[in-house]
């Protein structure tokens, strides 16, 4: 659950510095948001979730 929260900060923190920048509009930046919102509640997030576990516990395990 920890690791979960950090991760949204982590990537939160990504995307206002992508929108400060620049490199990234709001529109498509809303667009893809929308696209995770919605992935969430299809039956592909539990795998999605698994795969970014595993990631995260792999890349600890350095």
């Amino acid at each position: 659950m920890a690791l979960s929260i950090s991760l949204v900060v982590l990537l939160g923190i990504i995307v206002v510095i992508l929108v400060r920048t620049g490199y990234q509009r709001i529109m498509p930046g809303t667009a893809v948001l929308l696209f995770g919102f919605f992935l969430a509640g299809t039956g592909i997030a539990p795998m999605v979730n698994s795969a970014v576990s595993s990631l995260t516990g792999w890349i600890g395990s350095f």
